[in-house]
């Protein structure tokens, strides 16, 4: 390779200039960036600008109350967190070599396969390889993917949308999720004899915000039936605060199946008998198709397959085999 491509090495960039650029992303503060990395702040000062002045390009915009990465910042900072994630992945490597241990996985998952799949798939792995360890991240597919992208996940359980350019990942489908109505335990519902969708709504229910895929689909529902939204609705996107207000409510929340079933298991919530055709696309699993998984990462993704095929059953076992 030709020196005139090792830019970095003319302009004397070293593991700390990294470290600098994607704690000062985080902080967006270089007094405490520069604390957080053992640094004086004129050293650090120091170093982002010698950066900037090889680069001859501004990384930073100084404000009255901090920093805030311009647009070749944001360039440099994503190549400086893929940089730093690959020097973790070899040192994990060598270590697990040499002391025969695996590293960090660090995993991103909906919610839905988090408390079905993950669960599982976790006890098997720390059972066979006790000193692995696992970091998980439970968000919404849009935001793991991007942590993914910024090499800040290995693995996501989640879906890819059509914002996403789908050449720059491996995506292995796993299954539909569909989608159930839920209520307190005591519920006057409970005790119909016949129940429809119409009578449901009459129900004051809890609804995720508009733009979410879930909410998406019920609106579709809806339409597609000629119903009119619920008359009184609560929108949000926590779980947490669904449970609690359904206890004390008589509202009734639309959940992934998968969530409802946890929950129903351990008396937070009944399942209504409700016809509910809104199934959720399928769900996969998600990797970098140009970034090559550490040792540790393929323990854990083989151990995602091989549990998949007995939570979501013949879904599943026809992709997998």
């Amino acid at each position: 390779m030709s020196l005139n491509l090792h830019w970095f090495i003319r302009a004397r960039v070293k593991t700390r200039h990294l470290l600098l650029l994607a704690t000062l992303a985080e902080e967006g503060n270089m007094h405490r960036a520069a604390e957080l990395l053992n640094l004086s702040q004129p050293a650090a000062s120091k170093l982002l600008k010698d950066l900037e002045d090889s680069l001859g390009l501004e990384l930073f915009e100084r404000l009255p109350r901090g920093m805030k990465p311009t647009a070749y910042g944001d360039t440099m900072i994503r190549h400086a967190r893929a940089a730093l994630s690959s020097l973790n992945q070899a040192h994990e490597e060598l270590m697990a070599a040499k002391l025969g241990q695996l590293g960090q996985v660090r995993i991103g998952s909906i919610t839905a396969p988090s408390v079905a799949l993950l669960p599982p798939t976790l006890s098997a792995v720390k059972q066979a390889h006790p000193d692995l360890q696992l970091m998980v991240q439970v968000d919404p597919s849009n935001v793991l993917i991007d942590a993914l992208l910024h090499s800040q996940l290995d693995i996501v359980v989640g879906r890819l949308s059509q914002q996403h350019d789908k050449s720059a990942f491996r995506y292995e489908m796993v299954a539909d999720e569909p989608v159930c109505a839920v209520v307190r335990p005591d519920h006057p519902l409970l005790q119909s004899a016949v129940l429809d969708l119409k009578t449901a709504l009459a129900y004051g229910w809890i609804i995720p915000p508009a733009g979410t895929i879930l909410r998406h689909h019920f609106d579709l529902l809806l339409q597609k039936l000629q119903l009119p939204m619920p008359a009184s609705s609560v929108v949000t996107s926590s779980l947490l605060f669904s449970t609690k207000i359904l206890k004390e409510t008589d509202l009734i929340c639309l959940m992934a199946s998968d969530t409802a079933r946890y929950y129903a298991e351990h008396g937070v919530v009944a399942i209504l008998p409700l016809d509910l055709p809104c199934e959720m696309e399928p769900f996969g699993f998600i990797t970098l198709r140009d970034a090559a998984l550490s040792p540790a990462a393929h323990v854990v993704l083989r151990s995602l397959q091989s549990v998949a095929t007995t939570v979501y059953g013949e879904q599943y076992k026809k992709q997998y085999q």
